[in-house]
């Protein structure tokens, strides 16, 4: 489990634990009881991590949103204002989860580390199963 603070005190809260489909990342806000949670496989957690970097270096300009499916369907959209954030929808959930540009670093390279335990867990459950 990873937590991440800005200097204004938001949190960003990233974790994996196994799940029969290989490994499940956690994303939410401990601070902010109301503000969404994201739940994504290891294709979703890819795909944020390229999103991350295309909006930072899109802002402060736009892009088109990214839209996953699967089990743990979601949309990621870049809101470049007023203050840019990336917004996570986890489609069919109820709140949206909203991640502000100066977590998006820490964000990116804590999930980098998130998805090679995640990638682990899914090796090992495959090996388990043969």
């Amino acid at each position: 489990m990873r937590e991440i603070a800005d200097p204004y005190g938001e949190v960003v809260r990233i974790s994996v634990e196994p799940h029969p489909g290989g490994a499940l990342v956690l994303i939410d806000r401990p601070d902010a009881p109301h503000a969404g949670k994201a739940m994504l496989d290891g294709y979703g957690a890819d795909v944020l991590l390229g999103y991350i970097m295309s909006a930072r270096l899109a802002v402060p300009g736009s892009m088109p949103e990214e839209e996953i499916g699967g089990l743990f369907p979601a949309r990621f959209q870049l809101e470049p204002e007023p203050d840019a954030a990336i917004i996570i929808d986890q489609i069919n959930d109820e709140e949206p989860l909203r991640i502000a540009a100066a977590l998006w670093d820490r964000v990116y390279a804590d999930l980098c580390i998130v998805c090679a335990h995640a990638r682990e867990l899914g090796r090992r459950q495959q090996a388990y199963l043969h």
